[in-house]
């Protein structure tokens, strides 16, 4: 698996070559001849059409994360929609890049924890909401947990969950322990799928 950095040649930022000493630096003509199924790809969101470029390049095989400096509820939602596994920010260290290559190429989504809770609901929103969800979905769950998993489906962040419910930012976490074991699920965004009556992919993400 190769890796590829999609920028402007002013872009090239060292802990990029920190964290993949063996990556490449390439524009994105560049990109659409050189870029193969399962190499890793990162394309930065100041390109114009970067959206296109990402759709091209995921629909050859390619693993996409989308680099940016300003990142955005938005502009995540966006990556995401156009075949992006990974969301973050330009400058994130080379530590945190090589978690979101592991990630992303073992057929997970990052993105940015800071960001996940809006992209959550703007995801549940986008499929359909609550008038999507089948009532045998979360016939497993108690009705705490019930409440806790549409709550969480919608963009509430744990906190918000708790103030809602009026329970504990724990008792939160421990009913969200609870329901991703009794749907066989991971994180928030494979919930939200589920709901949906979507196809549940792995998706990294804080709690």
């Amino acid at each position: 698996m190769a890796h590829f950095f999609v920028c402007h040649g002013r872009d090239e930022i060292p802990r990029w070559r920190m964290a993949f000493p063996e990556s490449s630096w390439v524009g994105p003509t560049q990109a659409l001849a050189q870029v193969g199924r399962g190499d890793l790809a990162w394309v930065m969101s100041n390109l114009d059409g970067w959206e296109s470029l990402v759709r091209d390049l995921a629909g050859r095989g390619a693993v996409l994360v989308v680099l940016s400096y300003r990142p955005s509820p938005p502009e995540a939602s966006l990556a995401l929609s156009a075949g992006a596994r990974g969301y973050a920010h330009a400058l994130s260290p080379a530590t945190l890049l090589r978690q979101v290559a592991l990630v992303t190429t073992n057929q997970g989504i990052w993105v940015l924890p800071e960001l996940l809770a809006s992209v959550v609901g703007g995801t549940f929103k986008a499929l359909g909401g609550r008038a999507r969800m089948q009532g045998d979905v979360l016939t497993g769950l108690t009705e705490r947990e019930r409440a806790v998993a549409i709550a969480v489906a919608e963009g509430k962040s744990n906190k918000e969950v708790a103030r809602e419910l009026d329970i504990t930012e724990r008792t939160v976490k421990a009913h969200l322990g609870a329901i991703f074991r009794k749907l066989g699920i991971r994180d928030r965004m494979q919930l939200v799928l589920r709901l949906s009556q979507q196809e549940a992919g792995v998706v990294h993400s804080s709690d």
